[in-house]
């Protein structure tokens, strides 16, 4: 297919480097607490499960581990968690979008502030950058036997906007309206993605100095690090220059 989705490669790449597995399993582990108490511990009648479910085989979590998640879903004197977005301009101009998942709205807020604060950018409103971002579904699939071009068919049958195939791994993307059928014909192929999510992707990239960049990713690491920070979206265009000095 036409097209390079540069930004889903981008962050595979870099989730597979410096992605501490704490981090992936806390954030999965709320996932699948939130899905629970939302629509209910099975997952055959709980798509949301189903899918924190799969993604957190992909992330090789215990069985243990999904279990208690679920188990502590269950828990009606368990936290409930809220679930919250914030915009903001890092350093430069460079757009931050950010989904959060937390039991202290009022704690989350205050830290977003100050992340922003402390690397000379600014927290805006909500809506402020809807024109920036496309939500779009991207599933990772590693090609294992997959014949290339007969995978390529199936998937533009079921709605794919483009397919990449990189170090192993095909990277499908579909429209937010389409994430539902395109997971539908996954599990009709028998095939199981390491990771399907609803991504949040830059319409346009904002380039900058090397030394800002630089401070603006130091941003989205301290947004990353932040325990009720769930995802983390920016249009900072991410040129060769920085990433070898990353």
């Amino acid at each position: 297919m036409s097209g390079h989705n540069k930004w889903s490669t981008i962050k595979r790449k870099k989730g597979a480097i410096d992605a501490k597995r704490s981090k992936i399993f806390s954030k999965i582990n709320k996932e699948i607490t939130v899905a629970v108490k939302e629509s209910g511990p099975d997952p055959d009648s709980n798509p949301r499960l189903r899918l924190a479910i799969a993604n957190a085989k992909g992330a090789s979590m215990p069985k243990d581990n999904i279990v208690r998640a679920i188990s502590k879903g269950s828990d009606k004197d368990g936290a409930n968690f809220i679930e919250c977005t914030f915009e903001g301009y890092a350093n430069g101009g460079t757009a931050i979008f950010l989904e959060a998942t937390t039991d202290n709205q009022q704690r989350t807020i205050a830290n977003v502030r100050m992340y922003f604060n402390k690397f000379g950018g600014n927290l805006g409103t909500n809506g402020s950058l809807s024109f920036i971002f496309d939500r779009k579904g991207i599933f990772t699939i590693p090609q294992g036997t997959l014949n290339a071009d007969d995978f390529e068919m199936e998937m533009i049958e079921a709605g794919a906007e483009d397919m990449q195939l990189e170090e192993g791994y095909f990277t499908v993307t579909t429209a937010m309206e389409n994430f539902g059928a395109m997971m539908k014909k996954l599990e009709a192929l028998k095939i199981e993605p390491e990771n399907a999510q609803l991504q949040r992707i830059p319409k346009d990239t904002s380039k900058v100095d090397l030394e800002t960049a630089k401070k603006v990713m130091r941003l989205v690491e301290m947004f990353e690090e932040d325990d009720d920070i769930q995802a983390v979206y920016h249009n900072l265009e991410m040129t060769d220059e920085l990433m070898d000095s990353l």
